[in-house]
């Protein structure tokens, strides 16, 4: 999984890449038209309990890869402009956090040289759009005639999709709140349509506003949100400094600030939530792993993830869910207390499931 990290400058996303990666960029890093990533470990306390028990050689973490995408800079006008390059970059992530920028630094100007949350969002929100309505257009039109010679059944079949997908963009909508079905998403998949991709809005908020993060995200649940785009704040400048400090000292430090929950926590919570994802477990005294699925894969497809000849040859997977196993102590009495089955193919794995796979 891939997300990228885009806000307008000074915004704050290189401030949520650093605290979220632990990554200290120097300025002359920043200064930088550059792209940066990083692998950051999934945190998840499950896994600790897990290790904890089983004592493995090797503990894995689930992971996301993480941009902070660059090429956003301010145009003549002192406008703020959306380059192909940034466009460009932005077509390979399976998600996007747009950073939105509520706090005031005088020496630090807004490059609007205005705090507006509705703007910024609608301003990236525009370009996306804008950006789709071209490639849509375009693809209609050779397919259009490629069908004249061809009389091609997919190409047909894929003109009406396009053409519904076009009369969203000319309402000004994004197609993440389309409703598009599998069929639909499968087929737009290779044109790597931005506003498609599912959003996290992060507003950047500093100390003296923990008391009104609240009532932006109410905004935004009023006025931006659906089931493909979601929300959290969190506090840039106090969480740089606290990704430098033991997690005994973080936590000290949140709760001075009044601070309910880290941002590299929440946005890995927001993040799975808005791609549909969750985790099941594997352990033993070699490793203790989580991986990351979809939801609603079955227990075949599961098992794929782990490797391919599994997906293959599977033949019944043993299950049994973490609260349970951790509430009977062992798999022995996972057994006696009727916690621990035996699932074929179909079952659909559930988050926080312990699996063992048994193959040919």
């Amino acid at each position: 999984m891939q997300i990228g990290i885009v806000g307008l400058p000074f915004s704050g996303k290189s401030t949520l890449y650093q605290t979220i990666t632990k990554i200290h960029l120097d300025p002359a890093e920043l200064a930088k038209a550059e792209s940066h990533q990083s692998v950051i470990k999934v945190p998840d306390g499950r896994l600790d309990k897990l290790t904890e028990m089983f004592n493995p050689k090797k503990k894995v973490n689930a992971t996301i890869e993480v941009i902070d995408v660059a090429g956003l800079q301010k145009g003549d006008s002192g406008s703020t402009q959306f380059t192909s390059n940034f466009l460009g970059k932005v077509k390979t992530n399976d998600a996007l956090i747009q950073v939105v920028r509520l706090f005031e630094n005088e020496t630090v100007p807004h490059p609007e040289n205005s705090i507006d949350m509705m703007r910024d969002i609608d301003s990236f929100e525009t370009e996306f759009i804008i950006s789709d309505m071209q490639i849509v257009e375009k693809r209609i039109e050779s397919i259009k005639k490629q069908i004249m010679k061809t009389k091609d059944e997919q190409l047909k079949r894929e003109v009406p999709v396009l053409e519904k997908c076009n009369e969203i963009l000319q309402s000004e909508k994004p197609l993440r709140e389309a409703n598009l079905n599998d069929d639909e998403l499968k087929l737009l998949r290779s044109y790597q349509l931005l506003s498609a991709k599912p959003m996290l809005l992060a507003i950047n908020l500093d100390e003296n506003q923990v008391g009104d993060s609240d009532t932006y995200l109410n905004e935004l649940v009023k006025k931006k949100l659906g089931p493909n785009s979601k929300a959290l704040s969190f506090f840039g400048q106090i969480e740089m400094e606290m990704s430098e400090l033991s997690d005994e000292e973080a936590n000290v430090f949140m709760e001075e600030y009044g601070i309910k929950e880290s941002a590299l926590n929440s946005l890995i919570r927001e993040s799975y939530n808005l791609l549909g994802l969750h985790s099941f477990f594997t352990v033993g005294e070699d490793e203790c792993r989580a991986w990351t699925i979809k939801k609603g894969m079955n227990a075949q497809e599961a098992a794929g993830e782990i490797h391919t000849d599994f997906f293959k040859k599977f033949i019944r997977a043993e299950v049994v869910h973490y609260d349970d196993f951790i509430a009977d102590g062992s798999f022995t009495k996972a057994k006696e207390n009727g916690h621990w089955r035996l699932e074929g193919k179909e079952y659909i794995v559930q988050d926080g499931d312990i699996i063992s796979v048994r193959h040919g």
